[in-house]
């Protein structure tokens, strides 16, 4: 079965997340399980909790969860860094509770200090993170579009931080397609496609790709513009999103959008071309 979805709301109560999931016709989606644009967080009471929990037996729906964005656990502050391991704790305890598989995590910023300290504190950051939460949901680390100061825009970036990750069994990679673009990994033919999980296969191992998010890019190739755009409307094109899906590595792991969102149409339309490449491929 495809596992298609997009990033929705959890907005009234968490479980929420799976009646816009189910009504955007996915089978899977993303939340952020907190605010993401600030930092405090409440405490999910017992209800919300059985709720979650009863949704996803109902429906069926696969979740993932992705980190708030005002984490960097990349930074040299030290007080940043320290409250955004404690975080990412939190998240995995959260996930955790909710039964939620994944939680996806951007690397973050070295703010000028270098790539190399930047990712040997993210994987610092990770191995407490893993020690002092509960459970055993898999932390995926994003690749990034290569902005100024980022980690991660390389698949040797990601390899170098996983290595330094503790508890290998606990660690994997979530591959955004606009990211990955801007960042010059090309995907818009078959052959290009190929290429990337070759590259993939021998830096990290493909079973470590556990997530991929599709997104179209408004920049042009290793333009390291992280701008996402609607599949089919951007510089990687319909045809990239035909050679991604027909590969059978891509066709088991959960593919979210996380295109620009102005109205439940466009999601809609994202999701409905998604899943028409997917019958395609039967």
């Amino acid at each position: 079965m495809w596992l298609i979805g997009a990033h929705v709301s959890i907005a009234g109560e968490i479980s929420q997340s799976f009646d816009r999931a189910k009504a955007l016709n996915c089978t899977a989606f993303q939340i952020f399980t907190r605010n993401p644009r600030g930092w405090a967080s409440k405490k999910l009471d017992e209800k919300e909790i059985l709720n979650f929990h009863k949704k996803f037996e109902e429906t069926g729906l696969f979740p993932v969860a992705h980190m708030p964005y005002l984490p960097n656990l990349a930074s040299p502050n030290k007080e940043i860094y320290d409250k955004s391991v404690k975080i990412l704790s939190e998240e995995l305890t959260k996930c955790h509770i909710l039964k939620i598989q994944y939680l996806v995590t951007h690397m973050g910023s070295h703010m000028g200090t270098s790539e190399e300290e930047g990712i040997r504190r993210v994987a610092e950051a990770c191995n407490i993170a893993l020690k002092s939460s509960e459970g055993n949901t898999m932390l995926l680390l994003e690749n990034t579009a290569g902005q100024k100061n980022s980690v991660g825009h390389t698949l040797g970036h990601l390899r170098r931080c996983l290595d330094l990750i503790e508890d290998q069994s606990r660690a994997g990679v979530c591959f955004d397609t606009c990211h990955g673009f801007a960042a010059g990994y090309d995907i818009r033919t078959q052959d290009a496609v190929e290429h990337l999980l070759k590259d993939f296969e021998g830096t990290i191992g493909i079973e470590r790709l556990k997530v991929i998010h599709v997104n179209d890019s408004k920049g042009a190739l290793n333009s390291h513009l992280d701008r996402h755009e609607h599949i089919g409307r951007g510089q990687i094109g319909l045809n990239g999103f035909k050679a991604l899906m027909s590969f059978k590595q891509v066709r088991k792991l959960p593919l979210i959008i996380e295109t620009p969102y102005e109205s439940e149409k466009d999601y809609m339309r994202d999701i409905e071309i998604l899943w028409s490449i997917a019958k395609e491929q039967v």
